[in-house]
């Protein structure tokens, strides 16, 4: 009998031990400090705990504080010990799920007296009383029904409830920490004081059980935590400063956009301040599309529920549908987005590849069905505006449409001033064929590969992600950073193998034979909505000289100076400024703080020496004053850094 494992090192070295030896036992031989310093280790990229005995050949890495498997690992056990610091403190509550989420981790709990904000104070003191007690997270295994029945007999019915529907295959994991614990697959750190004290309790909300409105409401408490004080003190800033950024905030102070109740929620009113946003960002995308080659094509808000099943929408997506409509007998639906529009498009004409590549652009207002608690300003909404386009192409054409498409992105990024980004290939999962993905083993596996190749020809950088694949093809999700540090998703590029067939979409090759073309759904811009959001977040609603809603205001010094400055402002207008006139009988200092205050970026100021002369005093935001010019000379300059579209805004 063969008791003996090969460990392999990071650096590739191999080592045998005994089986069931401990990761704490390895990193102890290699150094006592080391094994002092270690959280966790990851057995075949996969974290366990430390003290998980080891009888199989792996690969280990041990982990450390500061690497990034280990705030996961934190944040996770941060919640185990508010869970633990909650029921101490209110013994008749009951704990329900506690997962590690971004940048923190959340509890919810079951309690007929719901807790608020006054109560994470002494929540917070409970937790450090634990962590000091460095008690020990100690895994066992149990039965089945004995831990049904456990849970049961303490009054922790979600607990059982969660247990009895774990596959039978699973293994029913708790983890004790003193004379507390949880159900829990884990893994977690050596003991409470290794979570530290790095964390904050940020706020409480409600939250039904499973999600589901028919369940119980429960209250979820929310927490951050990090590996020291100073990520700690980083993200709490950034935090200040993304409330101060709030798009909800600003675009009600800047006046862009309105909810309404009676309009209803998630359906965005644009006043005429956003509605130059739309314009500008529109015209940004006509003229980009124009030169790649883009047709412009308008298709209808509603359509028959006939064409979404089809398209397989009705089957994959129709829980973010809006409820059918009876029209003469026929379900109609609204529009959740424009792709089967588009391939009816293609199919109302004959196609031969002289015809190819097909490029079809339509800035179409969608519907999608939002739950009204996850409803959120203008970043997630029930109406909204889609810089969507359907690419036809060939296998031969498909990797140049591809790329060219992600270099579309690159360009937005750079005029935006958007410095990060991370571009994610979703990838379906081949045990969900079938059920949420097209039933096409080998087209998802050569299409992927044609994803791949495309964007390492390209050299872009790219991340794979499993399991999020759109049901007809894989994609690539575009997330970016705004200048202060805050993640967004904003546009997506994904291809279609499936859909065309369906919808019979054909074109005549060479050969003059029938071929179906691949499909790319592309959204560089995502939606107005989402991306405008972003942006007045990204500048805090300083927004670049072209795409401001107001971008110039004259000011005179004085009321014998409004003649001037009324024909100076009539010639601005002229060409097509966005202009106006502050004549009111304030002081000059106060008409240059409310023109601050308003996020105005050029500031025109008249007086005796600007008549005599017949120039103008420029003021720019950020900048301070820039001396006189003749209106001719700022008209040129203004035009040009307009017409480029030129970055020149400060982003705070």
């Amino acid at each position: 009998m063969n008791d003996k494992i090969v460990i392999t090192f990071p650096d590739g070295n191999k080592k045998n031990f005994d089986k069931g030896i401990t990761g704490y036992d390895v990193a102890y031989g290699i150094s006592p400090a080391l094994a002092e310093q270690a959280l966790a280790v990851s057995l075949n990229d996969k974290v366990c705990d430390l003290y998980l005995p080891i009888n199989e050949n792996v690969s280990i890495s041990i982990l450390k504080r500061s690497a990034e498997e280990s705030l996961e690992l934190i944040r996770h056990d941060c919640a185990h010990v508010m869970a633990e610091a909650v029921q101490k403190l209110f013994p008749e509550t009951q704990v329900t799920i506690g997962p590690a989420i971004e940048n923190g981790f959340y509890y919810d709990f079951s309690r007929k007296k719901p807790f608020t904000v006054d109560d994470l104070e002494v929540i917070e003191n409970k937790m450090h009383e634990i962590i000091d007690a460095d008690t020990s997270f100690i895994r066992e295994v149990w039965d089945r029904g004995k831990a049904i029945k456990h849970f049961s007999n303490i009054g922790e019915q979600y607990k059982a409830e969660i247990i009895k529907e774990l596959p039978e295959s699973e293994e029913v994991t708790v983890y004790k920490q003193g004379d507390w614990m949880d159900l829990c697959r884990g893994p977690h750190l050596p003991s409470t004081k290794h979570v530290g004290k790095s964390f904050k309790l940020m706020k409480v909300a409600g939250a039904y059980w499973r999600g589901d409105e028919n369940n119980e409401m429960l209250t979820r408490i929310y927490g951050t935590a990090w590996r020291n004080d100073k990520e700690l003190r980083t993200y709490l800033n950034m935090l200040k400063e993304a409330e101060k950024r709030d798009h909800r905030k600003i675009g009600k102070e800047m006046k862009l956009f309105t909810f309404d109740e009676e309009v209803g929620p998630g359906l965005p009113l644009w006043l005429p301040n956003g509605s130059v946003l739309i314009e500008e960002l529109e015209r940004l995308a006509k003229e980009t599309e124009q030169k790649a080659g883009y047709d412009r094509v308008k298709t209808p808000h509603i359509t028959k529920g006939s064409l979404y099943e089809k398209s397989g929408h009705l089957s994959h997506y129709k829980d973010s549908m809006f409820p059918a409509m009876d029209i003469d007998g026929n379900e109609y639906y609204l529009k959740p987005m424009n792709c089967p529009h588009h391939h009816k498009i293609y199919a109302s004409l004959p196609r031969t590849y002289k015809d190819l590549p097909i490029r079809l652009s339509e800035y179409g207002t969608c519907y999608r069905y939002e739950k009204s608690g996850q409803l959120f300003g203008l970043m997630r909404v029930r109406s909204m505006q889609m810089n969507d386009a359907h690419i036809y192409c060939s296998e031969d054409q498909f990797k140049e449409e591809f790329l060219a498409v992600c270099k579309m992105y690159l360009k937005y990024f750079d005029i935006f001033g958007i410095e990060k980004y991370e571009m994610r290939l979703s990838l379906h999962d081949k045990d969900k064929l079938g059920e949420k993905y097209v039933n096409e083993s080998e087209l998802w596996i050569k299409t992927e590969n044609l994803v791949r190749e495309a964007l390492e020809d390209g050299g872009l950088n790219f991340v794979e992600i499993p399991g999020e694949a759109a049901f007809y093809g894989p994609k690539i999700d575009v997330q970016v950073w705004s200048a202060i540090g805050r993640e967004f998703t904003l546009a997506t590029n994904q291809v279609d193998f499936a859909i065309p067939s369906k919808f019979d979409l054909t074109y005549i090759d060479k050969n003059n034979a029938s071929q179906t073309p691949l499909c790319i759904h592309r959204a560089p811009l995502g939606t107005h909505e989402r991306f405008i959001g972003f942006l007045i977040e990204h500048f805090a609603g300083n927004f670049p000289l072209w795409l401001s809603p107001m971008q110039m205001i004259v000011i005179p010094i004085s009321d014998k100076f409004n003649d001037y400055a009324v024909s100076i402002c009539n010639k601005l207008k002229d060409n097509d400024f966005r202009v106006r006139i502050d004549s009111r009988s304030e002081k000059m200092g106060a008409k240059i703080r409310d023109a601050e205050i308003d996020r105005i970026p050029i500031m025109i100021i008249v007086g005796e020496n600007e008549v005599n002369s017949n120039t103008i005093s420029i003021r720019r935001k950020f900048k301070g004053n820039l001396g006189s010019l003749s209106i001719e000379d700022f008209v040129d300059q203004t035009n040009q850094e307009i017409k480029t579209r030129s970055f020149t805004v400060k982003n705070s």
